[in-house]
């Protein structure tokens, strides 16, 4: 057993054979010339005449008369429109309940790029989907025109006025019966006021919400316990203690943007006076937001009732609690309650369940504690989720009753995400009208006679009101790419409205709310209007607890239990078409394309006892599962996940989309959405399950075998709160013992090598990493895929090893393998001074700057990968394909595609809708270059640029690399380390954290190593009393002995 602290996967902390045979032979192919005879290996004389065709072959292609495109062939150009310069209009990022304030970069009448909106209530933050939102403007598969049913298939419309008569002629003739509005979540207070006008006009008409993953429980369970019909906000930032039981909070939990900015106030450290706020999840399977926890607890789903009851008693509840077999989740429980009761007030308790029974657990638990009103905001009502699950319940029981003339879908995709889809459709087929304003064509739309599509969000007008008084605008930032309508514009023109567009009726809307034309210009510019209330309790009515504590006292349970959760990437499926979501790899698992059966190290040892390990990990192929929940079957391979329940499989929804929704969702992983069900009251996302092992095998491609640093063990590293507390300097004394023999931390850059030391004036560009407040969500990952046009390569080329992020988060456990700690570092090109990879590049491609950049000259490149071989971190790139067309002529892929080598989704990307989200101030790296991660070099000269223009020095607010942006906690800081403030300049943020702020914190990766490396990190500190991470008995900080230095260095030398 390898002695390392930290591990990557089960080979690495084994050191099993496989793993070694992984790592040594690091570029397991050699350079793709397909074609040339039989040869399997290239030497220097193929090389040289291969690159000689290679130049001659683009000689005689230059040669061709190819059509030049341009994308907007300006006729009249707009006067606000600069070539080559950007534009940025503030919007809102919507997706069904959904809302992030936002600022959308526009670049020759393209948005290219998405950013944060600092004004709004998230506060400049973003999420993967809110990223990579942009690219879904340019999907393909969008519908392109109405379109009206036409046998099996549909034909387009001739026009929208010919399709309103024939929808108005059958809406009149509804008579008594029903007519629909099955929507998700609507909280655009203009659309809600177009709703009532439509229904005036057609007195039956009945509003449902129906959401893909339900809120309901939460709803209903305020409505008994407080008498509020809703969801209240949160304030994270107020607690000094979190308990969530499955909230994934950080994560997909209601609004994980506004609440992640929230939790990092808490988990900030102040050096000179350390303190943090105290996080304890229990969880069926591994979150990211339990792998941020200081304590974590697993449990089976159908134990939950039983661990809130528990808790409820600990903290005074007078209720009888069930016992609790498992002596450690007993022992957490009551210590959790201890904790609860000492934080007077400033904690809170969260739950994910969809169970009304155990919200109002949690409710009377919060009003135990005295949350409500101090972390709990009943002033300030949420409207992210407004589903209530009975009404949809009724509205199927009336479609097969025949009381339903009339449905009209927007948001909602019943036929894909409801369990029962046979019920749902059996009804369906019996309304006379069906029309579906979503904008692909997707399972239920293809059940409809009539498909409206809606524009995306950056082609539109609208506002949405996330939580009260809280209201963020929406502004086109491009004319329509299709023959799209408002869906609000749809209801307008059949209800006879006055005004028959949403567009004049929503300005006309908030000119008349906001008194003038110029206060409308004002909040449109800001893109915000927030008037946050005071936070505000409610009395809590604890009437309804005796009969909650019943219901859950009985849980049905197994031997077996399935629950059902959402990706952070793909959340409930909606954007599942999107390349950059699909290929980002989830923060736990590491893979990427598909959804799989997530198990616990002792079920695989259970179900699979032959089970290699060897190949588990290093090969793509995992050994299938079956599962059958009420009487339906699905088959998965697996992902062994430590930490997860023993007993309990994780399934992730939002997989298995039918192939019109596109081609990136095309065949990529399977619906778990039937898994789930109605038990009576609520959908319930969990479910006693059939288990069983087959002889089948499945390939998932991971991004978790590959970038490995041997036995380099000192890559992170991590602390406890209560030892850093005693010693505020153990991190830098650990570094200081690393570098005794090399001169030490002072004399370490002069002393640990055999090259002299230059004096590296002017500008010098650094980056930290918090990693006490990384969470490892990714949303920097999709920014910098769209900042730098960082190429989506397909599942089968991720299974090769070949995926081109320039940023990649690497995820750590370390201790218990049935319950490990977890620790994300996010690694990217660390811009060493002493770069391994200049060395030895034979043409000077990668070299470095006078600031500090380590640069790719990608014209000059031939790529020998001599750099990406040397570089100890692992993270440059290398094209082995022409992912984004860089250099391909039309359909040439198409036999690499057909034989099975890229995937479809290749073409997507490829495509002249597609390529218009290319970022026009980076190159389009061609095949058989390396790449890397640039620092964002093109917003630095931008920076630069601008600061000259106006004669002034540049400061920190003039630049932002795109990761810290988009990061949603604050986790980056970047700047000029050299701006020290003297000379009347303004000192950066970076140079305060590495002089004052984060100086007993800061750690370079690997720096033994004497690559000098500009970006450092802040290590992770957990609130625990518990030995974590880099301790030992006795704990790091203190006098190493000789004995143990020694075991160090053996184990380095192995």
């Amino acid at each position: 057993m390898s002695k390392k602290k930290y591990w990557q996967s089960f080979g690495e902390l084994n050191q099993t054979k496989a793993y070694q045979d992984d790592a040594a032979n690091e570029f397991k192919e050699e350079l793709p010339f397909e074609g040339v005879g039989n040869a399997t290996s290239s030497n220097r004389r193929d090389f040289l005449k291969y690159l000689g065709f290679s130049t001659a072959a683009a000689t005689l292609a230059a040669s061709c008369e190819i059509p030049v495109k341009k994308s907007i062939p300006f006729l009249n150009k707009p006067a606000d429109i600069v070539p080559g310069a950007a534009n940025y209009y503030a919007t809102t990022f919507v997706l069904d309940g959904d809302v992030v304030p936002v600022v959308a970069k526009v670049r020759d009448g393209r948005p290219i790029k998405i950013e944060g909106n600092e004004l709004g209530f998230t506060k400049g933050g973003t999420s993967q989907r809110v990223q990579a939102s942009v690219l879904s403007l340019y999907d393909t598969a969008r519908v392109r025109y109405p379109m009206e049913k036409n046998g099996n298939g549909f034909k387009e419309a001739p026009t929208y006025e010919s399709v309103d008569k024939k929808i108005a002629a059958a809406l009149a003739g509804v008579g008594s019966n029903q007519i629909v509005l099955l929507t998700s979540t609507i909280n655009s207070p203009s659309v809600a006021a177009v709703v009532e006008e439509f229904k005036a006009k057609y007195p039956t008409t009945k509003h449902v919400t129906y959401d893909a993953v339900s809120y309901s429980g939460m709803i209903q369970a305020n409505e008994v316990s407080y008498g509020k019909k809703g969801i209240p906000s949160y304030h994270f930032d107020n607690a000094k203690v979190i308990v969530s039981f499955g909230a994934d909070f950080l994560g997909t939990w209601l609004s994980p943007v506004e609440f992640s900015k929230q939790y990092a106030a808490g988990r900030k450290i102040d050096e000179k006076n350390p303190s943090m706020s105290r996080h304890i999840q229990f969880e069926s399977m591994y979150s990211m937001t339990g792998a941020n926890a200081d304590e974590r607890y697993n449990h089976k789903p159908s134990e939950l009732g039983a661990a809130l009851l528990n808790l409820y008693a600990k903290v005074g509840g007078a209720v009888t609690a069930p016992a609790i077999a498992d002596k450690k989740l007993a022992a957490g429980i009551e210590a959790t309650a201890k904790e609860l009761l000492a934080a007077g007030g400033n904690a809170v308790v969260v739950c994910g369940s969809n169970d009304v029974n155990a919200q109002i657990i949690v409710n009377a638990i919060n009003a135990q504690i005295g949350a409500n009103g101090k972390t709990i905001n009943f002033g300030t009502m949420v409207n992210y989720r407004k589903g209530v699950d009975a009404d949809m319940e009724q509205l199927i029981a009336d479609m097969n009753a025949g009381k339903v003339g009339a449905v009209l879908v927007y948001g909602a995709n019943p036929v894909y995400t409801y369990g029962d889809t046979k019920k749902f459709v059996d009804g369906w087929k019996k309304v006379g009208l069906t029309v579906s304003f979503n904008e692909n064509e997707d399972e239920t739309a293809q059940n409809c006679q009539y498909i409206l599509p809606a524009p995306h969000f950056l082609e539109s007008w609208g506002d949405a009101e996330a939580k009260t008084n809280h209201v963020s605008f929406i502004q086109p930032t491009i004319h329509p790419l299709f023959k799209t309508r408002a869906f609000a514009t749809s209801l307008l023109k059949w209800s006879g409205s006055a005004v028959t567009d949403y567009e004049t009726y929503f300005k006309s809307y908030w000119t008349s709310k906001l008194g003038s034309q110029a206060a409308f210009d004002k909040a449109l510019q800001d893109g915000v209007i927030e008037t946050p209330a005071q936070v505000a309790g409610a009395a809590f009515n604890g009437a309804s607890v005796a009969e909650a504590a019943a219901k859950l006292s009985t849980p049905k349970a197994g031997k077996y239990e399935v629950i059902l959760y959402q990706k952070v990437s793909i959340g409930d499926g909606k954007m599942a078409n999107n390349p950059w979501l699909q290929e980002m790899p989830d923060p736990m698992t590491r893979a990427t394309w598909d959804n799989y059966a997530v198990i616990s190290p002792a079920l695989q040892k259970e179900l699979f006892p032959d089970l290699n390990l060897d190949t588990y990990e290093v090969e793509p192929d995992k050994p299938v599962v079956s599962i059958t929940v009420n009487g339906k079957e699905i088959k998965l391979p697996i992902i062994i996940v430590p930490g997860t329940n023993a007993n309990t499989i994780a399934i992730a929804v939002g997989y298995g989309r039918h192939e019109k929704v596109g081609l990136a969702a095309k065949g990529a992983g399977q619906n778990a959405y039937p898994l789930g069900s109605f038990n009576g009251e609520n959908y319930t996302y969990y479910g006693v399950a059939d288990v069983k092992a087959t002889n089948e095998s499945y390939k998932i491609s991971q991004m978790q075998t590959h970038g490995q640093y041997g036995d380099r063990v000192e890559v992170i590293k991590e602390t406890s709160l209560k030892l850093f507390k005693q010693d505020p300097k153990v991190i830098i004394n650990e570094r200081i013992h690393e570098l005794k023999d090399y001169g030490g931390i002072e004399n370490f850059e002069a002393e640990g090598t055999i090259y002299p030391v230059f004096d590296k004036p002017g500008i010098k560009w650094n980056m930290s990493v918090d990693l006490n407040t990384c969470t490892g969500c990714g949303a920097c990952v999709v920014a910098c895929s769209a900042e730098n046009n960082v190429s989506v390569v397909g599942k089968n080329q991720v299974g090769k090893y070949h995926d081109m992020h320039w940023l990649r988060i690497d995820r750590y456990f370390s201790g218990d393998m049935e319950n490990p700690d977890v620790v994300f570092q996010p690694m990217l090109c660390q811009h060493c001074d002493n770069a391994p990879c200049e060395n030895v590049c034979p043409v000077a491609a990668t070299n470095h700057s006078s600031e500090g950049l380590n640069q790719m000259t990608y014209n000059r490149c031939i790529g020998t990968r001599y750099c990406a071989n040397n570089c100890p971190y692992k993270v440059r790139r290398f094209n082995w394909h022409d992912w984004n067309g860089a250099d391909s002529f039309k359909d040439n892929q198409n036999d690499i595609i057909a034989s099975g080598r890229l995937n479809e989704v290749t073409t997507q990307m490829n495509d002249d809708l597609t390529r218009m989200v290319l970022n026009p101030d980076v190159t389009v790296r061609s095949r058989g270059v390396i790449e890397k991660c640039s620092f964002c070099v093109q917003r630095l000269q931008e920076a630069k640029l601008n600061a000259k223009k106006e004669s002034r020095p540049m400061v920190d607010s003039d630049i932002k690399t795109a990761c810290q942006q988009a990061c949603p906690t604050n986790a980056i800081v970047f700047g000029n380390v050299n701006a020290n403030g003297k000379n009347g300049t303004e000192e950066s943020a970076i140079h305060i954290l590495r002089t004052k702020e984060g100086v007993n914190r800061t750690f370079y990766s690997l720096e033994q190593l004497h690559v000098l490396p500009n970006v450092g990190y802040l290590a992770k500190v957990r609130n625990t009393d518990r030995h974590v991470g880099n301790e030992e008995a006795g704990g790091h900080g203190e006098a190493h002995g000789e004995e143990k230095h020694e075991e160090k260095k053996a184990e380095a030398a192995h």
